[in-house]
């Protein structure tokens, strides 16, 4: 019976497997390494959010990030990150996936600020590649946390 529980307890060395590229590919954000970002993802890759209808191929993914790195970002860290992976038996969204959430750091060039956002980040793998993510997080407390404000654009008192 001991041996039953642990084995059903146990992630499958696919989820191992596929946590570990999660990870690397953190660790390359992390590192600001868009070249090594780049080994990780899929060609047919395509990446949505965090805004509802946002959407990107893998070139555009990596000319973001490569911009990012070059002028916008001093600094990512992914404070008290936690991953799981859960596999999908049936449906459109069949397949292996892990879902990674952190406390992001961000310090950006040049004294502009930093944040602190909480982010969660859906990935699925494909011949040990990342083919499509899902990323979540609250954009307007970012902005608000370098110093944005954000009104109505007129006056709605009743």
């Amino acid at each position: 019976m001991l041996i039953l529980i642990i084995s059903c307890s146990s992630p499958s060395r696919q989820a191992e497997e596929d946590i570990a590229l999660i990870e690397s590919y953190v660790e390359a954000v992390e590192n600001l390494d868009y070249q090594a970002m780049e080994s990780y993802l899929a060609d047919a890759y395509t990446g949505f959010g965090p805004s509802y209808g946002d959407s990107i191929d893998k070139a555009g993914a990596l000319e973001n990030w490569r911009y990012n790195v070059e002028h916008l970002y001093e600094e990512i860290d992914y404070r008290r990150s936690r991953s799981v992976a859960v596999t999908v038996s049936s449906g459109e969204n069949r397949g292996e996936w892990v879902s990674n959430w952190a406390e992001l750091y961000i310090r950006y060039r040049n004294g502009a600020g930093e944040v602190t956002i909480m982010a969660n980040t859906i990935y699925r793998i494909e011949d040990r590649k990342i083919i499509r993510s899902y990323t979540f997080y609250n954009e307007a407390d970012a902005l608000r946390q370098l110093g944005y404000t954000i009104s109505a654009p007129g006056d709605y008192s009743y």
